[in-house]
């Protein structure tokens, strides 16, 4: 954090800058607290204010925190967004509401191993345990973070795109990864003492979430990614955690790999609140959720495949 900088004598509104990372690397975003909790301004066709944790946290008051932003002659955005999280999914207010896609699975154990899953994933949990891979709860130590370091450092393309975090050294990642360990179980994968995989499964509460899930790319062959998912859902179940969250579902090829280890697809409600004028026109624009959303599905196809194409002259 770079500063904080007063709005008004209001005690429930101030306005500060905050160093995170962005698509992997370090930027300042613009931030404003509202009665204790961070909100962040995202400035686009409009400027849209959401809760900066959403996956951790719910909104206390929503009708107070649009009251404050409509009020406020010293600070002006366009549109206020939010949602309710898992498992509270039935719409509760009147705004203006859509639907993002996650994700999710029941975490119990034995209901997802002989219900939840196929019989192939089944094999792959077991293949992974055969071919010697051993996935165990660990710790952020330094011995963690060189096998995140390796892993990350193994191809700058993953998927179709440019990988964020590819070209990191030991310090970078251990400096830039530790923000949030303290509400997050660290999973990692071995084979041979050799760190092949790894989940950071955030802790969120109602529900354990993947922030970060990742194998190695030589050691593709031996179901690093099914064995990872296998443990991390007996680690939410140990934990109390009624879910399993692999944040939103896409329509690609990591969709598939969720809906094989037994995730489905879930709708949460999200709101927007237009604040001014301009935030009612671009609502009914589109223009709330970015640029990229307001292209024509056919005009976002073609791009994608040419982000992959180029991107794959990298590998």
């Amino acid at each position: 954090m770079s500063y904080t900088m007063p709005l008004s004598s209001a005690p429930s509104l101030r306005m500060f800058s905050k160093d995170t990372l962005v698509k992997g690397q370090p930027a300042k975003i613009n931030c404003i607290e509202i009665n204790g909790q961070t909100y962040s301004v995202l400035r686009g066709p409009l400027t849209v204010v959401s809760l900066e944790d959403e996956w951790y946290e719910d909104v206390r008051d929503p009708e107070a925190v649009i009251a404050t932003l409509r009020d406020r002659a010293d600070f002006k955005a366009d549109a206020f967004t939010f949602w309710q999280r898992l498992p509270d999914l039935e719409p509760r207010y009147a705004f203006h509401r859509e639907w993002d896609e996650i994700a999710v699975l029941e975490a119990n154990y034995d209901r997802w191993w002989n219900h939840q899953i196929k019989s192939r994933v089944r094999s792959l949990v077991r293949k992974a345990e055969k071919e010697g891979i051993v996935v165990r709860e660990t710790t952020y130590d330094d011995d963690f973070v060189r096998g995140m370091t390796a892993i990350f450092n193994e191809a700058p393309v993953r998927q179709g795109r440019k990988f964020w975090h590819y070209g990191k050294d030991f310090e970078t990642v251990k400096r830039q990864f530790s923000r949030y360990v303290h509400r997050e179980h660290m999973i990692g994968a071995y084979y041979r003492d050799e760190m092949i995989g790894l989940i950071m499964l955030g802790n969120a509460g109602r529900f354990g979430i993947t922030g970060q899930i990742l194998s190695s790319l030589k050691h593709r062959d031996k179901a690093t990614n099914n064995a990872l998912v296998a443990k991390a859902v007996e680690v939410c179940e140990k934990a109390g955690l009624q879910h399993l969250v692999y944040l939103f579902w896409s329509d690609d090829s990591l969709s598939e790999f969720k809906r094989r280890c037994g995730f489905e697809r879930r709708l949460v409600p999200r709101y927007y609140v237009p604040l001014t004028a301009k935030g009612r026109v671009g609502l009914k624009l589109g223009a709330h959720r970015g640029w990229k959303a307001m292209l024509p599905a056919g005009v976002r196809a073609p791009l994608k495949r040419l982000r992959a194409s180029w991107y794959s002259r990298e590998k």
